[in-house]
């Protein structure tokens, strides 16, 4: 298969996939089941090609119908894109092989679950494969509602609220999002990344309102403090594989177009005190959201809190990346908190959704004995855990020793106090909820093994297992995000607009 063909799969395949399954209704079950394990599946093998490309050529591209941007559609894979695209493929497939005996095809409630589900893994695909602003929103609204509708997939009051307040929060951000698209085409004529960074230079007065608006709605859809109050209602309500696709997947959408407008496209734009204002943004949610976690007796709801503070590690990025020297490994951390992030929350959200289905409640007085009646759980869970303290040797740890680096590099004492205390109380919480986990019964009666699909729990455990050996993989990740040209890359045969001084 050539590599424009697998890219064009990543995106069509899954819509194709939630096409077949919808037309499909409630016949053929057993079809309906390769459909879904095919959709699941294939994407690590679509993404091979494009690996073994883009190691000979920066930027791989694709135009829609023949039509090259600005005028029609274009798709493009870079570095990063690569990277992300990986995490929705591994992640993709470890939540829904869980989700796969959770929500089997067959029954009732599956027929009507996966296409739902294929079209996320679709909108996920087509936004890091964008890079025109219109598009990206087009693929941003549909992972939302895609989102939104799994939130709300139990029917009951709770879950409907959390995603009644997911989706009018989502459609705020939504139009000041709208609001900068609309600023910056009557500005400069283009909303393809590429160009405008070759057009935008320091930016005019309507550009930075239009990157103070982008900002706003960008902090809102990937739920930074204080702009989170819609993500723990609604990933603690949300069955366990779609909590594990939307804390992993689907808020760091909002954080990777917030790093490309930041940092390549409208770079210049944006004033030095406003990257130091979403460094503190960053490391309040990172204290905010670990002591609430702490205080949590619900599993769930502990684990969506520390999603609240983990994202606050990945803004740090906007201070630590202006102190001079410090731009690379700033930014080689945050890419790799973001990736360790999405493997060992994704294992927790798993791990907690099979204690939940397992004991029948998460409650963390309810998880005692859950050691030895869900062993492989629980490991997935500790295993996870030690990624998110920050512990050697994983992923985590990587990630947050290179952030204290750029730190130190910068001396930016403040910002390594975050650190740490981040990780202190991390550990606090992450350990809490395991002495809850082993714990005796109050009663100390013997309480018989939980019989769980093994898929489920393997899922978990494979996740958590990738989160740990990210810790020993770093160099791939930063060696393909470094062999590629410095960012914004500008097509040399298009005019750049010049400021005349």
């Amino acid at each position: 298969m050539t590599t424009e063909a697998a890219l064009a799969a990543l995106v069509f395949g899954p819509l194709s996939a939630a096409a077949a399954l919808v037309l499909l209704g409630g016949g053929l079950p057993r079809l309906r089941a390769g459909i879904v394990l095919a959709a699941l599946l294939a994407p690590l093998a679509l993404l091979v090609p494009p690996t073994l490309a883009l190691r000979a050529q920066p930027v791989i591209e694709l135009a829609l119908a023949g039509q090259v941007p600005p005028l029609g559609i274009g798709l493009r894979l870079d570095a990063l894109a690569l990277v992300m695209l990986w995490l929705v493929a591994v992640v993709g497939a470890g939540a829904g092989l869980h989700a796969f005996r959770a929500q089997p095809p067959q029954a009732v409630a599956g027929t009507r679950f996966w296409p739902v589900w294929l079209l996320m893994m679709a909108g996920l695909n087509a936004f890091f494969l964008s890079a025109d602003l219109f598009n990206l929103y087009v693929a941003i609204e549909l992972v939302t509602l895609a989102g939104v509708a799994l939130v709300s997939w139990s029917g009951k009051a709770a879950a409907l609220r959390a995603a009644m307040r997911y989706l009018l929060l989502a459609m705020l951000a939504s139009l000041a999002y709208l609001l900068a698209v609309a600023l910056l085409y009557s500005e400069h004529g283009t909303l393809d990344l590429y160009l405008l960074a070759g057009v935008a230079g320091e930016g005019s007065g309507a550009t930075r309102t239009a990157l103070a608006l982008a900002v706003v709605s960008l902090l809102l859809k990937g739920a930074i403090f204080p702009l989170h109050i819609w993500l723990p209602p609604a990933h603690a309500r949300a069955p366990g594989a779609v909590s594990a696709v939307l804390s992993a997947l689907v808020v760091k959408t909002a954080l990777y177009l917030l790093y490309r407008l930041w940092f390549w496209t409208l770079d210049g734009a944006q004033p030095a005190a406003v990257g130091v204002l979403l460094g503190a943004l960053g490391g309040t949610a990172a204290l905010y959201g670990s002591v609430a976690a702490l205080v949590q007796v619900r599993l769930k709801r502990m684990v969506a809190y520390s999603t609240v503070a983990q994202l606050g590690y990945l803004m740090l990025v906007f201070p630590l990346a202006a102190a001079a020297g410090a731009g690379a490994v700033a930014w080689h951390g945050a890419i790799y908190q973001l990736l360790a992030h999405a493997l060992a929350k994704s294992a927790m959200f798993l791990a907690a959704a099979n204690l939940l289905q397992g004991l029948g409640s998460d409650r963390l007085p309810d998880l005692a004995g859950a050691g030895r009646r869900l062993p492989l759980s629980v490991f997935a869970f500790a295993v996870a855990g030690v990624s998110l303290m920050g512990l050697p040797p994983s992923g985590g740890f990587l990630a947050k020793w290179l952030m204290l680096e750029a730190a130190w590099m910068g001396a930016g004492w403040g910002w390594m106090a975050v650190l740490l205390v981040g990780s202190l109380l991390a550990s606090v919480y992450v350990f809490r909820a395991l002495s809850a986990m082993f714990a005796a019964p109050a009663d100390d009666a013997p309480r018989p093994p939980v019989a769980l699909p093994r898929t489920m729990e393997l899922a978990a455990l494979a996740l958590a297992a990738l989160a740990i050996a990210a810790g020993f993989a770093s160099a791939p990740v930063f060696g393909l995000l470094d062999a590629g040209p410095p960012f914004p890359v500008v097509d040399p045969s298009l005019p750049v607009v010049e400021e005349t001084p």
